[in-house]
């Protein structure tokens, strides 16, 4: 019995552990500083790109795609939850016919 409630309480721990390691993971996803170092890395390889292109205004030009990704991703909280509405929601109804 000792031994089963051990087990126990070591597989409890094992998950405990694990859903730090989740937490921690979607705290990142989610991050203002992930969006923002991304951002910054985007607007640097894109005018590092531009500039051995030779385009014109290469550090104003990589404001595009650099705005671009920010845009997207200030966008994906909205379609996120959107999608996961739907998802449940099918989920809920069950297999369709297709």
């Amino acid at each position: 019995m000792e031994e089963k409630i051990q087990k126990l309480e070591n597989e409890i721990a094992t998950i405990k552990e694990r859903n730090l390691r989740v937490e921690a993971d979607k705290a990142w996803e989610t991050s203002n500083f992930r969006i923002f170092s991304i951002t910054i890395i985007t607007y640097i390889v894109a005018s590092l790109v531009l500039y051995f292109i030779g385009a014109k205004n290469f550090l104003l030009n990589a404001l595009v795609p650099t705005a671009g990704f920010f845009l997207s991703i200030q966008s994906l909280p909205a379609v996120k939850r959107w999608w996961i509405k739907k998802f449940l929601r099918e989920k809920k109804q069950g297999p369709t016919n297709q």
